[in-house]
């Protein structure tokens, strides 16, 4: 094989003299277990999930974070494929290599199977201009569902494939000023012998799970037409072992409760299945669910406590409690929701403009039923309120102020994390915001879940990332590397990062607070000096 190219992108996200990345150093070193401790210095992991970098914060405030360029814009990506909800070709293109992007293959799939559909013609326009790409139209059952999903998947000229899973549409906006995540594969080579490519899926968070569910969740593309069928016979043939991270991935449809035990389960039936297998701490904890859009739920709480509520608290039983006799059990989970107000969105870097992709609805009798409802979960983005308070909670991470650098920045990132009394016991980065279209129905008279939109996340933990019980998740606020000083504990269990995008503690809305509606206007001057006129 000839010689790569010299001109190769570096990604310059922590000093020389950081501590060491010690499976996640860059977006190409895998993640994988480091070996047992043996009296030598405390392994420190660093955050699984990056932030996506703004323009318009200081370097401080990006150290550590990605570019749309640091993710798609090496020479060696053969080929491409982007999934989303949101598609500005012309953008994407100008992030792949300048060099190389006329050669590379660009597959782009979306979910506008209306003809007439404005973004489905614009689409069609943009790529006219590029005879590299190839438009895919995603099977969309369900009338009111979306293709929400956030992923690309990268074939490379090296014989290495990579998937990246991320929060942002693939626009300009989402990817200049708005606060947004990504989780990295590892470099994946190709698996030595083809009698490799049909093997057993293994347990939840391994390679080879992730590699199963994530080639059963793009065969289900495949329903009507063939979407992704090239694409799954590709990843097929590479070695995923290197892979930490359990895939938890939303598919359109109606889907039996009753499946084979090995199938892949979506929504928060998949939630909550491989939550079973991840322990947590005993004590009292907080679950933060920090979204940027809430869908009509009802006009009460039944599908947010019952199914979404109820499938984020599942988990293992922790090794304290299997060995103790009196079998003492935890607590339910308190649950917390970041959403940002109105005030929030105007004193954001893009003002109001931030706030168009930001969605909730107060208008409807069902709806001011639900904000009631919501309110004593509801907290603040930037945690700055002259109005806010401070949100009482049992999690230790909520202790000294952490400043994360992106209050200003306002919210498109999804994450769910779960907090215990001494540190954190997982975390998700999705594209699933708060709704019965994301997560699916409550289960119906038939045994089935219904689901809407295409959905895809990933869920890690820290006995995962490490292949220790003693492992603890810590945050980390501008930062991905964890501090050994700010883990609990003793000095000698691994320490993993988690790069926490919101300032912590926490403060709650005031009585007379109310969430950022955007079908609303708003006459109060943001930072541009603009009002904002309410559509929808």
């Amino acid at each position: 094989m000839a010689e790569p190219p010299t001109k190769r992108r570096r990604l310059s996200d922590v000093d020389d003299d950081a501590p060491e990345r010690a499976s996640h150093s860059s977006l190409s070193h895998p993640i994988s277990p480091p070996r047992k401790k043996q009296n030598r210095e405390r392994v420190r992991i660093a955050s699984p999930f990056r932030l996506t970098s703004i323009r318009d914060l200081s370097d401080a405030c990006n150290v550590g974070a990605v570019s749309l360029s640091d993710l798609v814009g090496d020479p060696l990506i053969a080929e491409l494929w982007d999934f989303n909800y949101l598609h500005d070709l012309d953008f994407l293109m100008e992030h792949l290599d300048e060099d190389t992007r006329a050669l590379t293959k660009v597959h782009v799939v979306h979910g506008f199977w209306k003809r007439e559909d404005r973004n489905r013609l614009m689409l069609q326009e943009q790529a006219g201009q590029h005879k590299n790409i190839t438009l895919h139209t995603a099977y969309m059952p369900e009338m009111f569902g979306t293709h929400h999903s956030k992923m690309l998947v990268l074939v490379r000229h090296d014989d290495t494939a990579q998937v990246i899973i991320h929060t942002a549409n693939m626009i300009a906006k989402d990817w200049t000023n708005m606060t947004n995540g990504v989780w990295v594969s590892p470099l994946l080579p190709k698996l030595e012998s083809p009698r490799q490519v049909a093997g057993a899926h293994g347990a939840i968070g391994s390679g080879s799970r992730f590699k199963f569910d994530l080639l059963s969740y793009l065969r289900a593309y495949n329903t009507v037409r063939n979407v992704c069928g090239s694409l799954v016979e590709k990843l097929a043939k590479y070695d995923f072992s290197a892979v930490r991270g359990a895939l938890i991935a939303s598919v359109p449809g109606r889907h039996d409760v009753d499946q084979e035990p090995e199938a892949t389960r979506w929504g928060w039936q998949g939630l909550k299945e491989t939550l079973k297998s991840v322990p947590v701490q005993v004590g009292t904890s907080d679950i933060v669910v920090q979204i940027s859009s809430i869908a009509t739920l009802g006009a009460n709480d039944t599908w947010l406590q019952r199914t979404l509520f109820d499938s984020l608290s599942a988990s293992r039983s922790p090794r304290q409690q299997l060995r103790s006799t009196a079998r003492p059990r935890n607590s339910k989970p308190s649950f917390k929701i970041i959403f940002p107000t109105p005030d929030e969105i105007r004193r954001s870097l893009d003002g109001y403009a931030s706030g168009g992709s930001i969605h909730t609805k107060v208008q409807s009798s069902a709806q001011t039923n639900q904000l009631q409802y919501l309110r004593p979960l509801f907290h603040h983005w930037a945690n700055d309120s002259a109005d806010g308070v401070l949100a009482s909670t049992s999690a230790a991470e909520y202790g000294t102020h952490k400043d994360a650098g992106r209050k200003r920045a306002a919210p498109h990132i999804k994450t769910y994390i779960r907090y215990g009394e001494k540190s954190i016991d997982w975390a998700l980065l999705t594209s699933a915001n708060v709704s019965k279209q994301a997560w699916g129905e409550a289960i119906n008279r038939a045994g089935e879940v219904r689901v809407a939109s295409w959905e895809i996340g990933v869920l890690v933990w820290p006995e995962l990332l490490t292949g220790d019980a003693e492992a603890k998740m810590i945050g980390t606020f501008k930062t991905d590397e964890p501090k050994s000083e700010e883990a609990n504990g003793d000095d000698s269990s691994p320490i993993v990062g988690l790069r926490i995008p919101y300032d912590l503690p926490l403060q709650k809305y005031a009585n007379s607070e109310v969430p950022w509606v955007a079908t609303m206007s708003y006459t109060e001057p943001d930072r541009l000096g603009k009002m904002w006129l309410g559509y929808g």
